[in-house]
């Protein structure tokens, strides 16, 4: 299983790689608005969001819309192993964690919104809903610690495979959107 998901990690990477940048942005338009368009993101009070890294992508333009809405927006800080929501109200106060990914300066205020609509991100996804993540198991053991919270992945096609093998402890999205 796991040279599966290394073999699988690499060949995603790979095809992101490929892509130019007015292709990201005009396609994570497409998919911020399939977001701004569901119920679980007009019914959320908050949104436990992320900031791209890499080729991943773009949610900025989503987070600044759920602010502009009146929402409130948490991004993701690690600490060890064990992973927390830190509100913001200005999404630029960010630093590249010790993975790289942008991570808020502050340690708080802590998000605590059990319903708060959770964006996740990954490297694979399938139909069905299950998903490779990046190998650290952050947004697994967060879920499997708050299972109330309504889930939607962002993908492009390419990330979206036929099936995926999973683990006991993968934890499967509600929403895949893909473009």
């Amino acid at each position: 299983m796991k040279q599966y998901k290394q073999q699988l990690r690499a060949a995603i990477r790979q095809k992101k790689q490929t892509m130019a940048a007015e292709e990201i942005v005009s396609r994570s338009e497409a998919l911020c608005r399939m977001v701004l368009e569901t119920e679980a993101y007009r019914k959320a009070s908050t949104i436990y969001g992320y900031l791209p890294f890499n080729q991943e992508v773009r949610t900025l333009p989503l987070l600044q819309q759920a602010l502009a809405d009146g929402k409130q927006v948490a991004l993701p800080k690690c600490y060890g192993k064990k992973m927390q929501f830190i509100l913001m109200d200005d999404l630029s106060r960010v630093q590249p964690s010790a993975f790289g990914a942008p991570e808020p300066l502050e340690d708080h205020p802590l998000a605590d919104d059990s319903n708060a609509l959770v964006l996740v991100p990954g490297v694979a996804f399938d139909a069905a809903g299950h998903r490779l993540g990046y190998g650290g198991g952050y947004y697994d053991r967060f879920l499997m610690q708050e299972p109330g919270h309504p889930t939607i992945a962002l993908c492009f096609d390419f990330q979206l495979l036929p099936g995926l093998e999973t683990e006991e402890h993968d934890i499967s999205m509600d929403t895949v959107f893909w473009v």
